[in-house]
């Protein structure tokens, strides 16, 4: 994990090239993203959670991709979604 300024975030880099099944990025994120002792380690639950940084960095994505599939799908339309819905919190996710 980066960050950037203190208070919060401008940016956070996750790598994800190691992880293999969606426990382990669901974990990841709870981790990295700080989300409560309550998430539900479910794609509904992430987005009203967490104030995300500027910018969403995730090293190894092609990983996610390949072992993840729908995963990774589901993600990064959740992420496309919650950008379109709440423009004034805006955010930039790159996925290397």
């Amino acid at each position: 994990m980066t960050q950037e300024n203190e208070g919060k975030q401008d940016t956070l880099m996750l790598d994800v090239s190691v992880v293999q099944n969606s426990t382990e990025l669901y974990r990841l994120l709870k981790e990295y993203l700080e989300l409560p002792c309550f998430y539900g380690m479910n794609w509904d639950a992430i987005t009203g959670l967490i104030e995300l940084p500027e910018t969403l960095i995730f090293r190894g994505w092609r990983n996610i991709e390949e072992k993840l599939p729908r995963d990774s799908h589901i993600f990064i339309n959740l992420l496309n979604d919650f950008n379109e819905q709440y423009p004034h919190r805006k955010y930039k996710v790159v996925y290397q």
